[in-house]
């Protein structure tokens, strides 16, 4: 018994460490890779691969593959966190420095508590959510204001954007997963919607012409060692970590990644790419951690179900 229990501490604690450092590490391994790849073209090589193992590994398990029903609410969340949160993500870190961009992301539970307020009203807005929604969109307003009073370049307006888009796009399609059918698999669902996402990513990378700028003999070494690890360990063993924490920790332990990937990625960023870390990264990233922490703790008081897969931030890192 005492055994077994200290190898489950040690798998969990092993678990714990993949979701916290390897999911931080993760727009640190995009913003390398941006620098030559395309980035809709990178994100589509990234799903595509990542989709196919795990579709892979669901059906050798026997699990059954989505029916034609589940195809349609799988296209249709693959643009909504694929095409429109990840392709955006990888565009705007060609602008956005690394730990500034996971800053802004962790601003997805903020969404979803907006729009389970709005849309699903399932939840309403007390005193202390309206405190955080606030605090969090002080936190995005500094790191993008051009005031001089918080020093340090301000960040670029269209990668922001283009973030905030991003957000909103994954807490949107976190709010349609609770209404579609998908198949019960967590596995084959999100290797599924990896899978598509990344084939629509394909087809948004031609449409903006990014087949013709890639020449894969002048990519580095470095660039193709971002992408693999992206691959393999971003979207194939920490989702396998995250998974079997699902399954053995609270909903609100696991969920802690949301507020510890986006510290992760500041100090990734400054310490081996060179990141600004002044006043302004600083103030801007306890605002919005603090607003992360208040809605996902409100969000776990109310609820002692396992939450969605999506709702605290985003799984496949």
């Amino acid at each position: 018994m005492i055994a077994s229990t200290h190898r489950l501490t040690w798998k969990t604690l092993l678990a714990f460490a993949i979701i916290y450092f390897v999911w931080g590490s993760t727009y640190l391994a995009i913003r390398v890779g941006v620098h030559e790849f395309p980035p809709f073209l990178m994100a589509a090589l990234r799903f595509i691969v990542a989709g196919a193992v795990l579709f892979a590994w669901a059906a050798a398990r026997g699990e059954q593959s989505p029916d034609r029903r589940q195809w349609t609410a799988i296209s249709l969340l693959a643009i909504l966190f694929f095409v429109l949160d990840y392709g955006l993500v990888f565009w705007a870190e060609t602008r956005v420095p690394s730990g500034i961009t996971a800053v802004m992301m962790a601003m997805i539970p903020a969404f979803i508590a907006l729009s389970e307020i709005t849309i699903l009203r399932t939840q309403t807005l007390t005193l202390r959510l309206a405190l955080a929604l606030l605090a969090g969109i002080a936190g995005v307003g500094v790191l993008a204001s051009r005031s001089s009073f918080v020093g340090g370049p301000p960040v670029n307006s269209a990668g922001a954007l283009a973030l905030i888009v991003a957000s909103f796009s994954w807490a949107v399609g976190t709010v349609l997963m609770r209404k579609v059918s998908l198949p019960p698999s967590k596995v084959m669902s999100s290797g599924t919607q990896m899978f598509v996402g990344g084939i629509f990513l394909s087809v948004a990378s031609a449409a903006l012409g990014e087949f013709r700028n890639f020449h894969p003999a002048a990519i580095s070494r470095a660039a193709w060692f971002s992408l693999l690890y992206l691959i393999v360990a971003g979207s194939i063993v920490a989702f396998t970590a995250y998974l079997w924490l699902i399954h053995h920790e609270s909903p609100t332990k696991v969920g802690t990644y949301a507020y510890v990937n986006p510290v992760v990625a500041v100090f990734l960023g400054y310490f081996l790419a060179g990141e600004s870390l002044g006043l302004r990264t600083i103030l801007g990233t306890l605002l919005v951690l603090m607003s992360v922490v208040a809605i996902t703790t409100a969000r776990a008081e109310k609820t002692t179900a396992p939450l969605p897969a999506e709702s605290a931030a985003n799984p496949v890192e």
